[in-house]
Parts: C-alpha cells; structure tokens; sequence
C-alpha cells in the first residue's frame, strides 16, 4: 500500500473518531465536574464554565488507533518500538499534565510545582535521549552531518549491556526542555497553541511526502511512511481540540500543550532529525521563550514563574489586537516559515531563523516602548 493511500486511510479514521472522544472526553469532564473558572478572567468572564484538561483526548485517541500503526502498518520492528517508547512516554506526562490541570482548577490535592515540570521535561529528553529516537546527528552548514554519537560508555546490569552516549542524550534533554517551554508559553490566547501545533504537524507531513518522492532508500521510505501514519492520527485530533479551544467549548490546558510539545518534539527527531524545520515553524515562540526567560533573569524575577506582562501575545494585547487577529499573526508566520524551511538547505534554515529572531525581537522591543508611551 502505498503511503499517500495508507495515510488517507488512517487520516478518515481519525478523522471520524477523533470528534467522537473529544466529545467523550468533554462529557466526562462535566460528568464529574472538572471544569474551569471563567469568572476570573476579565476577558472570559461572560461564559459559562468549559471542561477543563480536554487535551488528553490527544494520548487517549493515539492509545485508540495505536493498531492501525502496530499492527496493519507492516513497519519494522525498530519503528515499532520507537512508537511504543512515544505511546508509553505520552501516556504518562498525560498524566502527570492532567493532575496539574486538576490542581489548577482546585481539584486535586496534589500540586506539581514549576520545578516538578522541568524535571518532567528533563526526565522525557534523558529517556528519548537513551533510546533509538536520541539526536544523533546534526547537519552541517558546509553540507553533511556532525556525528554525535562518537562518545559513550558502556554499563553493565547482570546480562544486560547498555550503552550511553553522552553528547545526543544532552542535545536532546535541551531540545525537550526548549520546545516544552516554548509551546507551554504560547498556551494563553485560545486557540494559539493548538493552531500553529497544527500547523508544524502538517508541515512535517508535507516534509514526509516530499522525502518519500526524493529518496528512495529502504529506509527513508519506510520512516516517511511511518512519519505519515502518527501524522494522519495526530492531525484531526490537533484540528478538533483547536476550534473547541477556540470556542471554549473546551479548554485543552496543559494536559494539551505538553502533549502536543512532546509530540512536536519526537517527530522532529524520528524524521530524520528534522530539528531546523521544527524550530521555524515555532521559531516565534522558541525566541519568545529566550526573550522571557532572558528579561525575567534580568528584573530578579523566578524565570519559571508565569506572569502577564512579558509574552508576546500579551503585548500585542495591550496594542489592542483582539485574540483572532494574534492567532491569524502567529498562523501565518509560522505557515510561511515553516513552508520555506522545506525547500531551503542547512544554511538557509539558519539564516531564516536569524530573520525570525529579528522580526520577534523588533516586534518585542517596538511594543515595549509603545506601553511605556
């Protein structure tokens, strides 16, 4: 079965059942009363109160049709695994993100602190890190690959022989903790996150498709076609849970955004490496995320600490924007970067990077002076 046909098949599936467990999801969510507080929110406060954690209707629809990949997709046994490893890995920062949603609404008696969360992350990019998924490789500017896996050792547990290697399990914790970050800060206009999500998954797919028409080795074909499966489940989900985001017919909260973030994170990586074209479809957020982070050190301020006054987004509120026009700015920029990050080599994704840190960092700097104004 070709591809193309093997993705159409999988995308109507999901497509079809993916409205049907966001919908489960949100009535068991109301069933037993999780639901947000609108009231203090000066911007929300007109609505009534919305499910709250829908996000994890992302693990629960890829647990679902977890067997159109496991068992009907004829991948390898390596691609196999890897999926298992994203399956295991998701189904427990789902967890972990929906006890968080609960403490936020004050219905959990647990409580996961900021540091708890970066640990979280730093634990998920450790466990990538020793797997089959680790960032092994990165391209060079020149043209080629920098191998990083030429340092290791080696640990011995009773019969059991494992292997470390030391430089793609850091690499990879950092990319974890950066892409974590930077979608979980963009999760404030409804809608944002899921969107340009969307946006990198379908970009990712495009990248899919285009990699399996140029290269036909065995293996590029088989990870372009497995690369397509998770997108064609993933894609409908992502779409579903963003317009009833929007709607607040429900809030994704972090159980969404971490998963998505995670998700974002692993394709990047399976595909080949694909850490460039990743990072300029968030490419706003990923130099937002330094921006904060940077500003908050600076004021002697927590930089895990969330607030309302350094994120894009909220300067572009305070300019008067109304939160469709923030998410058609970011939507649009995202789809444009993302678009020419596919055709450009190794140098030109650096040089667009470049010019989004520039567009982001004026834009930043443009609106904090017209607040001081």
């Amino acid at each position: 079965m070709s591809p193309i046909l093997q993705f159409a098949l999988i995308f109507i599936t999901s497509l079809i059942v993916s409205p049907l467990i966001l919908s489960s999801v949100s009535f068991l969510l109301r069933r037993y009363d999780i639901l947000d507080r609108p009231h203090l929110y000066p911007s929300e406060s007109w609505r009534l109160p919305a499910p709250y954690g829908a996000g994890i209707a992302i693990i629960v629809t890829l647990l679902i049709l977890s067997p159109l990949v496991i068992f009907f997709g004829g991948f390898s046994w390596l691609l196999i695994h890897r999926f298992t490893i994203i399956l295991v890995v998701g189904v427990i920062i789902s967890m972990v993100s929906f006890v968080d949603d609960l403490d936020t609404i004050g219905k959990s008696r647990v409580r996961i602190p900021p540091i708890a969360r970066l640990l979280m992350q730093i634990w998920v990019g450790a466990i990538i890190g020793l797997t089959s998924i680790k960032i092994s490789y990165m391209s060079h500017i020149l043209g080629g690959i920098i191998p990083l896996d030429e340092f290791f050792s080696t640990f011995t547990i009773g019969s059991l022989h494992i292997l470390v290697y030391w430089i793609p399990v850091l690499v990879t914790i950092i990319w974890y903790v950066i892409v974590f970050n930077a979608v979980n800060f963009s999760d404030w206009v409804p809608g944002l996150t899921g969107g340009f999500a969307l946006i990198t998954f379908v970009i990712l797919a495009g990248l899919a498709v285009k990699l399996y028409l140029t290269d036909t080795t065995i293996a590029s074909q088989e990870n372009s076609r497995f690369l397509l499966a998770i997108l064609a489940i993933i894609i409908p989900i992502a779409y579903a849970l963003t317009r009833s985001d929007i709607s607040r017919r429900v809030i994704m909260g972090d159980s969404g955004t971490i998963m998505l973030a995670f998700l974002i994170a692993t394709l990047a990586i399976i595909w080949g490496g694909k850490i460039a074209t990743a990072m300029a479809v968030l490419g706003i957020y990923l130099i937002d995320f330094v921006y904060v982070i940077t500003a908050r050190i600076l004021q002697g301020q927590n930089p895990m600490k969330w607030d309302q006054t350094h994120h894009l987004h909220y300067r572009l509120m305070e300019l008067g924007l109304t939160q469709s026009q923030i998410r058609w700015i970011v939507y649009s920029l995202s789809t444009v970067f993302g678009i020419a990050a596919i055709w450009l080599p190794t140098l030109g994704k650096i040089i667009l990077f470049v010019i989004i840190a520039m567009i982001t960092i004026f834009l930043t700097e443009i609106l904090e002076k017209v607040k001081k104004k």
